[in-house]
């Protein structure tokens, strides 16, 4: 296919070519993965300046999305790859093969900087965010090897889901500390202070007044944000909320166990150690059932599915895209619905875009990212909401995106007066944040 890029993509494009170390926050359906294949062309095949590349994305976008886009599009002829996935032995052939790109997943990061000679000049982070904790073991192994790279493009959409203290990991995995300072340690106190604490144990920190400003003011000369309503046609999105309630007898299960974090169910005691556990199980008991201590599944009510039929009945035919949380929630749909099926591999992808699935089930951690489900439907429905506003933001934008040809709906079923509400409030406030990070690195186009 013949590429004739949008204007800001070709901006985009020069950002990567006129900047060694560099950020695209690009808003989901922009086409991320294009444009930077785009410049990995010019700068390996027509400046030389390039030789060997390490693509890091989650795994299904690593072995469908990158592969696919190079089959694509006519200008990347000579661009050629290698896919660095599967058993130890098939990683390592793949490594030993002659190619520009090398293209592994990130859980297999850890084991490629510890058991190869590393000699990748140029490295792309696609979905940076994954790498926001400081503690992980992908964090620490790319932080071994930084040194020794040249260029390294990060990719996002959601670059601080869930507070800005996920920025420093990012940011000094593209430049090794010079904007927001080589430790973490020091960063957040330069510019968090304490926020919930019980005595000398903290457990959250807030910005300190003027600090966003000042981290966004310190990263944008790497940094380009482009959000997809700035720059393309988008389709109609309506945001639709279904309220399910419980009845009286399971109300009082569900008032008692979050009163006293311990509640009989039949002749099973379910109880919450902490809090953590305690919001676990909220919003298991909110979807209608929940997981005892030895992992059975103890059901409370059916509200949840009952919403569902009705969606389906509804559509009248016309494909669903489900979003669950808990793999009783997963059980349960398939037994009310056995002709519903999970999107799991390359042919399921294939399938619900050629509009042979009607009802899909999808985790919004394995479908989150990177793959392209718009031509398969225009409706999402989720049935078990997520404290991840990034996970929400991406399994949203594999139909709210440019190619759809049709209005977006996004359907939440949430339970009345439950911990569902809490959730919804959490993700709409954390959008809030996250927005004016975006808004104050967004790329100027023609001034």
């Amino acid at each position: 296919m013949k590429y004739s890029p949008h204007n800001y993509q070709q901006y985009a494009a020069e950002f990567i070519l006129e900047h060694p170390v560099c950020c695209l926050m690009l808003d989901m359906g922009l086409g991320k993965t294009v444009i930077t294949l785009t410049a990995l062309w010019e700068l390996a095949l027509d400046r030389f300046d390039i030789a060997k590349v390490l693509v890091i994305a989650p795994k299904r976008v690593a072995t469908d999305t990158w592969p696919k886009e190079l089959q694509k599009w006519e200008h990347l002829t000579g661009l050629t790859a290698s896919l660095v996935v599967g058993s130890k032995a098939q990683r390592e052939a793949a490594l030993d093969q002659p190619a520009f790109l090398y293209i592994i997943n990130r859980e297999n990061v850890t084991w490629l900087v510890n058991t190869r000679r590393w000699d990748f000049d140029t490295v792309v982070i696609d979905e940076l965010s994954s790498f926001k904790s400081n503690r992980s073991e992908r964090f620490k192994a790319m932080r071994k090897v930084r040194p020794l790279v040249h260029r390294v493009i990060g990719l996002t959409g959601t670059p601080a889901p869930n507070s800005l203290l996920d920025l420093w990991p990012q940011m000094y995995l593209l430049d090794m500390g010079k904007r927001l300072g080589r430790f973490v340690t020091g960063y957040r106190e330069r510019f968090f202070k304490p926020d919930k604490r019980n005595r000398e144990i903290i457990y959250s920190y807030k910005p300190r007044e003027g600090a966003e400003e000042m981290i966004y003011s310190l990263i944008s000369d790497i940094c380009i944000s482009m959000k997809a309503v700035d720059y393309l046609d988008m389709p109609e999105r309506i945001d639709n909320r279904i309220e399910v309630e419980m009845n009286a007898k399971e109300r009082k299960i569900y008032d008692d166990f979050r009163r006293d974090m311990v509640v009989r169910l039949g002749d099973t005691e379910l109880d919450a150690l902490n809090a953590a556990a305690l919001s676990t199980k909220l919003l298991q008991m909110a979807n209608g059932a929940v997981y005892s201590d030895d992992r059975r599944v103890l059901p409370i009510h059916s509200r949840k599915l009952d919403a569902l039929e009705d969606l389906v009945e509804a559509a009248n035919g016309k494909p669903l895209l489900v979003a669950y949380w808990y793999k009783h929630d997963l059980t349960r749909i398939q037994e009310r619905f056995p002709a519903a099926r999970c999107i799991d591999t390359s042919e399921d992808i294939t399938d619900w875009n050629n509009g042979n699935i009607p009802l899909a089930l999808v985790h919004p951690a394995s479908a989150g990212h990177g793959l392209n489900l718009q031509e398969g439907g225009c409706a999402i429905v989720w049935y078990g909401l997520t404290w991840s506003l990034e996970l929400y933001q991406q399994l949203n934008a594999r139909l709210w995106r440019q190619g759809q040809q049709h209005t977006v709906a996004i359907h939440h079923i949430i339970t009345k007066g439950t911990h569902d509400e809490d959730v919804m409030r959490a993700l709409e406030h954390k959008d809030v944040h996250q927005a004016a990070l975006i808004d104050a690195v967004r790329a100027r186009i023609g001034g």
